[in-house]
């Protein structure tokens, strides 16, 4: 929860100045419908996760739960959004789903965790969902990304904060590596994930943008091979070829 709390409230201060100086005049209404973002996308969302792993849920499955993401939201857009999915986008979402299961086999075990933790896993995979479905929903009112993330983020440091005093101190551990991860958390997985995602979901429908989260586990097994050398088997090149396969049907057109 301390990692949390700096990586959004350093997330929110950036973008304060260009939140106030550059966009609209940010009214109460608006404040407050970002606010409740806040909470889904960055608070219970983040949050969740982090409980779940701390709990000694193993990160293989809770990655795994991560990436069904699209899952949900294709399976909310049509009810909530009119956003009815084809056939052939149906058959590409199994596809892929199959393609992740293939790629996290490896790495999948249930642990001793309690059952809520679990639960929890699931829980914060659907609020991202929901938060996902209406943000496409109320794209006619939103404001420019920077100044949406700008209140998300300072939302979710007054949570998290609050969830970090009860552990400890706010104090900041002042080491190489967590200036060094900092610097990743709040450039690379705040500002360009979340502004991309969001930027997205303005500009195609909402099953189409989630579709690319499939490749997530195929790329972090990349990644894991170029920095950590952790090997790569023949069951994760096939996974990945499933998985491109499925997107691919579910993205084209």
């Amino acid at each position: 929860m301390l990692l949390l709390f700096w990586r959004t409230l350093l997330s929110g201060l950036i973008l304060l100045p260009f939140a106030l100086a550059i966009g609209p005049r940010i009214s109460m209404r608006a404040v407050r419908d970002q606010a409740l973002f806040g909470i889904m996308a960055v608070f219970l969302y983040l949050g969740g996760f982090a409980l779940a792993i701390e709990q000694k849920v193993p990160t293989g499955l809770v990655a795994l739960i991560a990436d069904l993401l699209p899952l949900a939201i294709a399976a909310l857009s049509q009810p909530v959004l009119g956003e009815r999915l084809t056939q052939r986008q149906w058959l590409g979402t199994a596809i892929a789903v199959v393609g992740v299961l293939i790629v996290s086999f490896d790495s999948l075990s249930f642990g001793t965790a309690p059952i809520w933790a679990y639960g929890l896993t699931v829980g914060s995979m659907m609020v991202f969902a929901v938060a996902s479905v209406l943000h496409r929903r109320r794209k006619t009112q939103q404001m420019p990304v920077h100044q949406s993330l700008c209140i998300q983020t300072l939302m979710g440091s007054v949570l998290f904060g609050l969830c970090a005093l009860t552990q400890g101190s706010l104090a900041p551990p002042m080491t190489r590596d967590f200036a060094m991860g900092m610097v990743w958390l709040v450039l690379i997985a705040t500002f360009l994930a979340y502004a991309v995602y969001y930027t997205s979901l303005r500009l195609f429908p909402v099953a189409k943008v989630s579709a690319a989260i499939y490749l997530s586990p195929p790329v972090t097994m990349l990644w894991a091979w170029m920095l950590f050398s952790e090997p790569l088997t023949f069951a994760m090149f096939a996974g990945l070829a499933v998985t491109l396969v499925g997107v691919w049907l579910t993205s084209r057109g």
